[in-house]
């Protein structure tokens, strides 16, 4: 233990250094975490903190600087080492092997044995144990890439409590769950905290942070700006500490007059997953999904997109019934869908900003079967410009953009093709105060310009400060509708648990 360093000190990174080509990611950062403490890192997409936790986790190499756990100096090279100094982390990014079940996903690589070989009674007994501190009744033997992106979270949380680590990175861990789910969380975070364990709790949303948090570290571009206690912060300050500039929290947004019926859909049924869904959406309206995890707002989306098939029902675009049996039918109609999971289903990663925004409309933009390099720049350009996307060029590739700013991009794919009906699933999830107050400004836009918008969220906050109307689910059926007027969390909440 250093003199500098109180006994109660977890851990402790000093003057963490990292520059990737062309950018300088990390400037001197230092952060101390305590024993049993939540200390949470806040900052815009693009700050650092994902690449600081990267380095902390063992996943990227400092290039400099010194990291101490427990006044013990350590290299944390791999992953591997990391986990063994007791270092555990729940990726933002689900980290799951989809064609593994769910017990083998949270005990990955450590699956208890018997007799030389795997005790999966043992594995599936410990997995529910697992589940059931987080209120999850998941089945252990379950395909985990069958699940549901809220589902899979819970699994990677679970397989993070498994480690027992002492020292716990949380990178958005709420971003699927619903309030119910984030607050059973809430209650296992209290339980390993009064045991000694350090959380570091990485969110955008100020609301978790008061609920939770004991300790605030703040980083702006790459820089350490402020550490504070969370008692007596101000969410204005922090706001204004992280964007370098005063940003509007609320959602706002006023009631429109939507116009001519565009999209409805009628008696949709797929199973027991949907069951005899119907609704309409008109020009210039946004309309707001709320529901549980599981309840089948994501169904709907992906069955009016054609990307899952259903049993029964009818969809009707201007009018007109129009047959959707994949993607391409539903962009010939004028149907665009940004997706909740947008690294696997919502752009190419290694391909540029200019290649995925041009994508959908390759054919339009070609002349004698030769795509015209000109249009589609262009055509990348001033999406870069109307979405105010931070980027080098429109040649950068999207992976290496932060997320708020991935998230521009798929919705300037689905602009691109000049979409008139666009779901939304999960339009903010993982993207900090500034670039979800832009996204929202550009919803009411195309509200304004006669965009009918289905919107679905977790977040109820954002579900009732946009949404016209909202429709409320229940194991995948339609169970209530409110105004906009009508519509409190506490009505839109009693009838999505059948209170």
């Amino acid at each position: 233990m250093t003199p500098q360093q109180p006994a109660d000190i977890a851990l402790q990174m000093s003057g963490i250094h990292k520059g990737f080509p062309g950018v300088v990611a990390l400037a001197g950062v230092d952060l101390d975490v305590r024993q049993g403490e939540v200390h949470v890192l806040l900052g815009e997409n693009g700050a650092g903190k994902s690449t600081l936790m990267k380095i902390l986790s063992g996943a990227v190499a400092r290039d400099a600087g010194e990291i101490r756990i427990d006044g013990q100096r350590v290299a944390l090279a791999t992953p591997r080492a990391a986990r063994e100094a007791g270092v555990g982390i729940i990726h933002q990014e689900l980290a799951l092997v989809p064609a593994m079940t769910v017990a083998e996903n949270v005990l990955l690589g450590r699956a208890p044995t018997r007799f030389g070989m795997i005790d999966g009674a043992r594995m599936r007994r410990e997995t529910v144990a697992l589940l059931q501190q987080l209120g999850a009744t998941l089945d252990p033997d379950a395909i985990t890439g069958t699940l549901g992106i809220a589902q899979q979270q819970l699994v990677e949380i679970a397989r993070a409590l498994s480690l027992n680590a002492r020292i716990l990175i949380m990178d958005e861990p709420t971003s699927a769950l619903t309030e119910r789910e984030s607050a059973r969380l809430f209650d296992v975070i209290r339980g390993l905290t009064a045991r000694g364990t350090a959380v570091i709790y990485i969110s955008h949303r100020l609301d978790e942070i008061f609920a939770i948090g004991d300790r605030i570290t703040v980083l702006r571009d790459g820089r350490h700006v402020a550490t504070q206690a969370v008692q007596g912060a101000d969410r204005r300050e922090l706001v204004r500490l992280m964007a370098d500039r005063e940003v509007d929290e609320r959602i706002g947004g006023g009631l429109r007059n939507g116009g001519a019926p565009v999209l409805h859909v009628d008696g949709l049924t797929h199973g027991t997953r949907l069951r005899n869904v119907s609704f309409t959406v008109h020009a210039g309206e946004i309309v707001g999904f709320a529901g549980l995890i599981g309840a089948g707002r994501t169904e709907i989306a992906r069955a009016v997109f054609g990307l899952e098939p259903f049993d029964h029902g009818r969809i009707l675009v201007d009018g007109a019934e129009v047959r959707i049996r994949s993607p391409r039918d539903a962009i010939a109609a004028g149907i665009g869908f940004v997706t909740e999971d947008r690294k696997r289903e919502g752009f190419v990663p290694g391909r540029s900003i200019r290649d995925n925004v041009a994508l959908p409309i390759l054919a339009r933009l070609a002349w004698m079967g030769f795509v015209d390099r000109a249009r589609e720049t262009a055509t990348a350009e001033t999406a870069v410009r109307d979405l105010r996307i931070r980027t080098r060029s429109v040649q950068q590739a999207v992976r290496t953009l932060s997320g708020g700013n991935q998230q521009k991009v798929v919705l300037a794919r689905w602009l691109a093709t000049g979409a008139r009906i666009l779901f939304l699933d999960e339009p903010t999830r993982g993207i900090d105060v500034g670039s979800r107050q832009e996204i929202y400004q550009l919803m009411r836009a195309l509200a304004a310009d006669g965009v009918a918008i289905i919107l679905m969220s977790s977040e109820l906050p954002e579900v009732l400060g946009l949404a016209d109307r909202v429709l409320v689910m229940r194991e995948g059926a339609i169970v209530g509708e409110f105004s906009r007027d009508d519509a409190t969390a506490g009505n839109v909440m009693a009838c999505a648990v059948g209170a």
